[in-house]
């Protein structure tokens, strides 16, 4: 009885702490965090109630809560109202004690009143999963002990750990401190790894910030992510539906820009600011000698989220090259008429067509053609 039940080889119980572990993280990332906080997906009843049940043995997590909580970090993000926020509390507290700051935000009702609407509030919520949420992991430790014997102790201890390590600590950590990103959205949100295996995709939270209402969170072609990989399984066999995807661009054979144009480029616009970077800035900063990479990743990065310091630092290398102060402004120029969420569909139209005849008389090559490459944007493939 040592060994329980099952009576595993010693290979066998790490493969079923990895496999039940897995399990754990993928009921997170799709249920909790893309179905509940984000509604980008519907599953179907059977899949959620297997969400709900395991993840209270798994974790104690309680749905709203956990909802609630993560929708205030989206509203407030990188702000003194964050709830984990590494720029906030410092990545060493939010690495290793992320889940305590999760517990104190869970416990505010003011949060979970605003956050937590949505949620599921049945019988079994009611009565079973939220008053009783520790109830799930002194089961799940009985229920190992049985089946694995002395080793399912360790089985258990290892998911009770890797919750708060993976989520609070990798995601809510390093992904808002260190990685690489394909978007400059308004707050420090990164990708931690293209391959999304170990955290069924939220290794790519600087997408996820970017279009936080999609399904899917690879935009590039290298990045993977398995949790939309088991979505679309479940999709094949009508267990899920999603709603949202990252938008994709569309173009046209044409010469000119209309509101079709105008709303392509709004839809996409993320991606448009992706690519100034790299087909205007990045070729005309390379005919610079005496710049560091520093200074590059000034000129692409989000302005809310550069310092007065490091913004004197950048104006003083713009004085040194005409053409690269020229670019800056031109993307700072093009970023605001996107920002301009009270303007109508004409006076959009109308900034983008002049920004469009400013930017090709400034004579510099690389901003002509991708003013020209605008042109072609529609929303109709």
């Amino acid at each position: 009885m040592f060994y329980g039940l099952l009576d595993l080889p010693w290979w066998g119980f790490i493969v079923a702490a990895l496999i039940l572990t897995h399990i754990t993280t993928a009921c997170i990332t799709i249920f909790l965090h893309r179905a509940q906080a984000h509604r980008a997906l519907d599953l179907h009843p059977i899949v959620s109630h297997f969400c709900r049940v395991w993840l209270w043995a798994t974790t104690s997590l309680v749905t709203k809560r956990w909802v609630a909580v993560h929708r205030k970090h989206h509203a407030y993000c990188e702000t003194a109202q964050d709830p984990h926020s590494p720029h906030v509390y410092g990545l060493k507290q939010v690495f290793w004690f992320g889940a305590e700051l999760y517990g104190v935000e869970s416990k505010n009702k003011e949060t979970l009143e605003r956050f937590g609407t949505g949620t599921p509030d049945d019988w079994l919520e009611r009565n079973v999963y939220t008053p009783h949420d520790f109830a799930g992991i002194i089961s799940l430790f009985i229920i190992y002990v049985i089946l694995f014997g002395v080793p399912g102790i360790a089985i258990w201890a290892f998911q009770m750990m890797w919750s708060p390590i993976a989520a609070a600590g990798v995601v809510n950590g390093l992904g808002h401190f260190w990685g690489y990103r394909n978007f400059e959205c308004k707050d420090a949100s990164t990708n931690v790894s293209p391959i999304g295996i170990l955290l069924c995709g939220e290794e790519l939270h600087n997408n996820h910030h970017t279009y936080g209402t999609s399904a899917k969170l690879s935009v590039r072609w290298f990045e993977f992510d398995i949790g939309w990989m088991y979505i679309t399984i479940l999709s094949y066999f009508k267990l899920a539906k999603p709603k949202r995807v990252p938008p994709t661009p569309h173009f046209a054979s044409k010469d000119h820009i209309d509101l079709d144009t105008v709303k392509a480029i709004f839809l996409n616009r993320f991606e448009v600011m992706a690519h100034y970077a790299k087909d205007v800035i990045t070729p005309v900063f390379s005919q610079e000698r005496n710049l560091s990479r520093k200074i590059k990743k000034l000129l692409i990065r989000e302005q809310s989220l550069v310092d007065d310091h490091a913004q004197q630092h950048l104006a003083e290398a713009l004085k040194h090259s005409q053409t690269l102060q020229v670019v800056y402004d031109f993307r700072n120029r093009f970023q605001a008429i996107w920002e301009h969420t009270t303007a109508s569909q004409k006076e959009l139209l109308d900034a983008l067509q002049a920004w469009c005849v400013e930017a090709e008389a400034t004579g510099i090559e690389a901003l002509k053609n991708f003013s020209q490459s605008l042109q072609r944007y529609t929303i109709n493939a």
